[in-house]
């Protein structure tokens, strides 16, 4: 009776731990995630997957590409090779590999599997449960072609210039690299409604800032979907330009009339407490920081608005200066501050300052549509138009301003009337242009003759002008 009791004892612990190993193989296998590629492999292009089990128990995870039926290795948990994976979560980890071309000579362009397997144990690790996860994907090896359309580029150091190629693919991102700062292009067809269909036909306004070096290398880059990089050089000449330098004397007057206006309505100052008797040293301490780093965040303040351009041209033909007013300071001057005989501080003047009559009106130099309308620092009460394809213009120390954020202006709207809020020594305009939120000296914008050589003679034989 014993030995029968055991023996059905014995077959049934059997029966269980048979029927718990057929359930085990039954449960879930890793959760895999396929990051990236996801549809685009390049020339370089970065494999990564997360995956996901119980206490990060794996038994194997490996990745392949797979194309014609065969399969290259991007990662091996038993050989990860130049692979790393790191920790994503209490159950997650992530792999990652860099690959290219000399790490995976044999790819070819066209369509390709990313395929991820993995494995983690189960039932006290005598089975185990797999799982896997595909991409199609599609490889993509020929950088984009670049293709110049014009000529005859010429550079003034400080100034502006166009360029217009065509780009293959018509998708490619594409931009004028002046060292190491980018001027996007723009469709051709953004122009105006009469201009070409080709998607592929590219401008893109540049510019050689003041405070870049006359041989900086200048060239058009494209980057398309795939991350495959292009590059083209193209012929242009460089002249050099001679700024003016100036000395600016800062007198007690005007210290006790800039800096406490300034410090009232900053909030960078927001702790600083200025009484009618406050010493001369410390309205100089101020002025410093306004004239040094509050300048700087106002600067960047400005810059970053060229990120809400539009990509249609919204001017058309020479801008206008101010009517009927005198240059007091022009474009790239190089200003020396003096306060009691001791010179203290230096900063570069990027602007026009334009005077006439006090409370003159401020009308828009062209068409656009308005993106900043309100007081800023150094600027005081200031207004940026947006002209598109990274063009824009500044107009600051206006004593009251007629305008708001996203109205669209015409050449002549009246935008303000002149002023001295800022840091302003009087009633003035100063006027700025940006190109991609870096300052360009106004006078060839202003020029119509610049403005048919430089611009539409370059655009009339794409079709558009």
């Amino acid at each position: 009776m014993i030995r029968a009791v055991l023996v059905l004892t014995l077959v049934a612990g059997l029966g269980l731990g048979l029927g718990l190993y057929v359930t085990a193989g039954r449960a879930a296998g890793p959760i895999i995630t396929i990051e990236a590629p996801t549809s685009l492999v390049g020339r370089e292009s970065t494999f990564a997957a997360t995956i996901e089990a119980p206490d990060n128990a794996l038994n194997a995870v490996n990745a392949v590409i797979e194309q014609d039926g065969r399969r290259y290795t991007l990662f091996s948990l038993d050989q990860p090779g130049d692979g790393q994976m790191s920790q994503a979560g209490a159950d997650r980890v992530r792999v990652r590999r860099q690959f290219d071309r000399r790490s995976h000579p044999n790819l070819v362009a066209g369509e390709a599997r990313i395929l991820v397997t993995a494995t983690r144990p189960v039932f006290f690790g005598w089975r185990e449960v797999a799982s896997e996860a595909e991409a199609v994907v599609e490889v993509r090896l020929d950088p984009p072609r670049i293709e110049v359309r014009s000529d005859f580029h010429y550079v003034n150091h400080g100034g502006s210039e166009l360029v217009v190629y065509r780009v293959t693919p018509s998708d490619a991102e594409s931009a004028v690299r002046v060292g190491d700062r980018f001027y996007p292009g723009y469709p051709v067809s953004s122009v105006g409604a009469d201009s070409p269909a080709d998607a592929s036909l590219r401008m893109a306004f540049f510019a050689l800032s003041y405070d870049q070096d006359l041989g900086t290398p200048v060239e058009i880059v494209a980057t398309d979907a795939a991350g495959n990089e292009g590059t083209a050089s193209f012929d242009y000449r460089v002249f050099p330009r001679d700024f003016r330098r100036s000395e600016i004397p800062l007198s007690d007057g005007f210290l006790r009339r800039v800096v406490p206006a300034i410090v009232d309505r900053a909030p960078e100052l927001a702790d600083e407490r200025l009484e009618q008797d406050t010493a001369v040293a410390e309205l100089v301490d101020l002025y410093l920081f306004i004239n040094g780093p509050l300048r700087e965040s106002n600067r960047a303040k400005v810059a970053a608005l060229a990120d809400l351009t539009s990509e249609q041209m919204l001017w058309d033909g020479a801008f206008r200066q101010l009517a009927n007013t005198a240059v007091q300071s022009g474009f790239a001057d190089h200003r020396t501050y003096v306060h009691d005989g001791d010179d203290i501080d230096q900063q570069v003047h990027l602007g026009f300052d334009l005077a006439s009559t006090a409370n003159a009106a401020v009308r828009a130099a062209n068409g656009g549509t308005v993106l900043f309308a309100e007081y800023l620092g150094i600027f005081g009460n200031c207004v940026v138009v947006d002209h598109g394809m990274g063009l824009q213009s500044l107009y600051a120390h206006l004593s009251s301003i007629n305008v708001s954020v996203g109205e669209s202006v015409e050449s002549d709207s009246v935008l303000g009337q002149s002023g001295q809020t800022g840091l302003a020594g009087g009633d003035h305009l100063h006027f700025a242009m940006l190109l991609q939120g870096r300052p360009v000296t106004p006078v060839e914008w202003w020029d119509p003759h610049w403005i048919e050589d430089r611009i539409i003679r370059k655009l009339r034989p794409q079709g558009a002008e």
